[in-house]
């Protein structure tokens, strides 16, 4: 990732409200780029986006992917050069309760983004992230790669393989290599694993439960202490983003297809090996339990192969996952003390940044 292609460059960030686009709004305002973010308002609180005054450094609108005029009015008024299209709903078990507006969200919300696009004639570059759930996942301890079948068994794993669809039929019929002279836009999708870091406090997610239960001196009740899942900072997938969008901006006829952007292999742990770990690093007596009861289906073991993202994109993931939970636990043991939100993003960010340029050639 080049830091200095972002100065003064017009990017248009749906979700930027939630957990990974305030993330990234935040490193995207660090490099220089004239962020505009569309999204509901923050969906949890609290929230990273407003502790961490995410919107004070870009231009921030509140809407709903679900309307196309709202979009398209916002994105043109914005007149970006790049896109990612990171709104969605995107928790499994919200899935479950309203999978109506899962699907009209993630998957009309798609058509909307790519229809807005298409009357947007300053776009060159379009990201859609989606999730390490859209493949059809058949339970096996080898990883995934980006042409396998695409499936999905709750409402939101099939709704973001249902979003990538509508990726695929974009990119094929308005948006293809053969007609690139007349269109100059390159559209890709993103795929990533179990995002976790500092600032997340979505329903139902195993990183905030445990924190928030260590917070308050309580036991974390587990749900399935078996699941294997391919763990990785935030930041990780977000390089890839930016890696990626580059690529495309400058070469977009060689990337416009499906990317993967997984952890090392050695990092997809149990979720037990994980509240382990973050029992020993918080300390103060930080312990769990197995939640009891019935609970909806989620997968048992799910990975990633990011072969081609090594190979074609330079990227790969810098962090192994016992740095991940460190970062974390620092991240809101600092938050707890009282410092400044923005102020330790931007601590986290600089820092990462600074271990991705010492390797780069």
């Amino acid at each position: 990732m080049n830091p200095q292609f972002w100065a003064g460059k017009k990017v248009f960030l749906s979700g930027h409200t939630g957990f990974k686009g305030s993330w990234l709004s935040l490193w995207l305002q660090s490099l220089g780029a004239e962020v505009t973010g569309f999204a509901l308002p923050a969906p949890t609180s609290p929230s990273l986006f407003e502790l961490a005054n995410v919107g004070h450094g870009m231009k921030s609108v509140i809407g709903d992917v679900r309307h196309l005029r709202d979009l398209t009015t916002a994105l043109n008024a914005s007149n970006p050069s790049i896109v990612f299209h990171m709104a969605a709903q995107s928790l499994v078990r919200e899935s479950y309760q309203d999978p109506v507006n899962t699907y009209e969200t993630n998957v009309m919300g798609t058509v909307n983004m790519l229809e807005a696009v298409r009357r947007c004639s300053s776009v060159r570059a379009v990201i859609n992230v989606t999730t390490d759930k859209c493949y059809e996942n058949k339970e096996r301890l080898q990883g995934y790669t980006e042409d396998e079948p695409l499936g999905g068994f709750d409402p939101y794993s099939n709704s973001k393989a249902c979003s990538e669809l509508v990726t695929l039929a974009y990119r094929s019929s308005f948006f293809n290599n053969a007609q690139h002279a007349q269109h100059n836009l390159a559209l890709a999708s993103a795929r990533a694993g179990n995002v976790i870091g500092g600032g997340d406090w979505a329903k139902a997610r195993l990183i905030p439960d445990i924190l928030q239960a260590f917070a308050e001196r309580k036991s974390v009740s587990i749900r399935y202490p078996n699941s294997i899942r391919p763990w990785q900072h935030v930041l990780e997938p977000l390089s890839g983003y930016l890696t990626l969008a580059e690529c495309l901006f400058e070469n977009g006829l060689q990337f416009s297809e499906a990317w993967n952007f997984g952890p090392n292999e050695e990092d997809a742990q149990p979720v037990s090996w994980i509240t382990d770990k973050l029992c020993h690093m918080w300390g103060d007596g930080a312990k769990w339990n197995i939640e009891s009861g019935e609970h909806p289906h989620e997968a048992g073991f799910l990975k990633l192969d990011a072969t081609k993202a090594r190979s074609r994109l330079n990227w790969r993931p810098l962090l192994n996952l016992e740095e991940t939970l460190d970062l974390i636990v620092k991240w809101h043991q600092r938050y707890q003390q009282g410092e400044s939100v923005n102020q330790i993003c931007i601590d986290q960010i600089s820092e990462y940044q600074a271990h991705l340029n010492a390797i780069e050639p």
